[in-house]
């Protein structure tokens, strides 16, 4: 009787189950995918229309913003060079829309004649340098006093939320109408102009003075419920200090808020910025900015040259709108309760 080797269709079935079982737990890792907090609102962020397409108009208004110097350069046209030659005897531009033409796109500035695009790309630079800035200055001092608040406890907690109570208290547009003049005025001699920059400075400064407190409030709460936490506790028995303890172990896990914090503060920021500006507090000549194309536009709302008022406020409600509604699309995305 000849041994004979067993071929492959003589395996037994039990051979072939063995295989297929070996496999089957690969196959389930592969199906099961574990992903970071950080993943998981990026996949709710890209299925959000509405956050692709308030991204997206954000993201081109930084870019004109940044490169308006460039654009300015390619355009052939400066934001505070004049064109009286294009403006009729009553001081309105020669022309349809405002004398919108393909040297001018957007027409030209009643009275003066300037660029009215140019004037447009400009004045957002300047309401996005002054809303990132007191954001930036804001948001990182109300986490700086919300995480060694709700840290420490005791009277360090009890002074902080008394002092943030306290700024509360201040009506912040009475506060901001007041106080810009006094220090514009107090910081140059009489008759002396103030340089566009250190306006823009006291803007900053008078925003991110009163722009922390919620952001302090909301990181308060968020340390209370972390601070008993089994890596804290771990972190102390090993003997870290109190500042490894608040940056290395308990800011990361609160990036989130802060992070919608953040882009909730901007538009606020930019809308508050026009008011002034409107309000012919913040921002003036010759600094092109929004707000005071707007307050400059409205006296030529019952003229042909209505354009000139319409095109600056559409931009403040454009780039207010994009932002608020994707900072409230980065806030559905990143809670894990939500929906989308």
């Amino acid at each position: 009787m000849s041994n004979t080797p067993a071929t492959a269709d003589s395996r037994s079935p039990g051979t072939e189950d063995t295989a297929v079982a070996v496999l089957q737990p690969e196959t389930a890792a592969k199906a099961f995918v574990g992903r970071s907090p950080g993943e998981l609102a990026w996949i709710r962020l890209k299925r959000d229309r509405t956050a692709f397409g308030s991204f997206i108009t954000v993201v081109l208004f930084i870019v004109v913003a940044l490169a308006s110097p460039l654009i300015s350069k390619l355009y052939g046209v400066t934001p505070t060079a004049g064109n009286a030659g294009l403006l009729n005897s009553e001081g309105l531009p020669i022309g349809y829309l405002g004398g919108i033409s393909a040297d001018h796109w957007l027409g030209l500035e009643a009275g003066s004649g300037r660029d009215l695009f140019m004037q447009l790309i400009f004045g957002l630079r300047t309401s996005l340098i002054i809303a990132f800035s007191a954001a930036i200055i804001s948001i990182s001092t109300g986490v700086v006093i919300g995480i060694i608040s709700g840290y420490f406890g005791g009277w360090v907690d009890q002074a902080l939320t008394w002092f943030t109570d306290f700024a509360l208290a201040f009506p912040f547009l009475v506060f901001a109408l007041a106080i810009i003049p006094i220090i514009n005025t107090a910081s140059y001699d009489v008759g002396e102009e103030v340089p566009g920059s250190f306006r823009i400075g006291v803007i900053i400064g008078v925003f991110a003075l009163f722009g922390w407190m919620t952001t302090a409030r909301l990181v308060r709460g968020q340390i209370l419920s972390l601070r008993e936490r089994e890596y804290v506790e771990a972190a102390r028995a090993a003997g870290a200090s109190s500042a490894h303890i608040l940056f290395k172990q308990l800011l990361p896990n609160i990036w989130a808020p802060i992070l919608v914090a953040f882009s909730l503060a901007l538009p606020g920021f930019i809308a508050a910025e026009a008011a002034l500006s409107f309000l012919n507090i913040g921002v003036v000549e010759p600094t092109p900015d929004l707000g005071r194309l707007v307050y400059y536009g409205r006296q030529w709302l019952g003229t042909p040259d209505w354009a000139y008022f319409l095109i600056p406020a559409s931009a403040v409600f454009i780039v207010v709108l994009a932002f608020n509604l994707l900072g409230d699309s980065l806030r559905d995305a990143l809670d894990p309760k939500s929906s989308k």
